[in-house]
């Protein structure tokens, strides 16, 4: 009554958006899954993919998650172990925990002692132009983490 359907229309959408932007997808502990995967929200692994994973959002593989295949998302943070090709086109943060072999492309790229990286390391460019970096800047990133 006097304008309240309108109000509380309004209401439910800014909460469904609200609680969209909040959307999480999670691997437990012990979930394993081969093949492709794509998802628009954030999702955290604890269990082992196998396979193709492509998010919009950010990827985040705990310290008891493993993945190997291919990722490509929009940020990451690795705290367990990954094998194979991982793009991502902003920030790639690798905690002291993980252990990352393969061939990773980062917009920005944040290493913690500890961890270990093997592999190739290239920056996605600067600025976002997408050109990848000279070989000699990837080898000054690894040859930093390592000492």
């Amino acid at each position: 009554m006097f304008g309240s359907d309108k109000k509380d229309k309004a209401m439910s959408k800014t909460s469904s958006q609200a609680s969209s932007g909040l959307s999480l997808n999670t691997f437990a502990t012990g979930t394993e899954m081969e093949g492709k995967l794509k998802t628009t929200s954030d999702i955290r692994i604890d269990g082992h993919l196998k396979g193709e994973l492509r998010c919009e959002a950010k990827v985040i593989i705990g310290t008891q998650g493993s993945v190997d295949g291919t990722v490509k998302c929009k940020n990451a943070v690795i705290e367990g172990k990954f094998n194979g090709n991982l793009d991502v086109k902003e920030l790639l943060h690798i905690k002291e925990s993980a252990n990352v072999t393969g061939d990773v492309r980062y917009g920005k790229l944040v290493v913690q002692a500890g961890a270990v990286i093997s592999g190739t390391y290239n920056l996605q460019g600067s600025g976002g132009n997408g050109q990848p970096a000279s070989s000699n800047q990837a080898k000054k990133v690894v040859e930093a983490a390592k000492s």
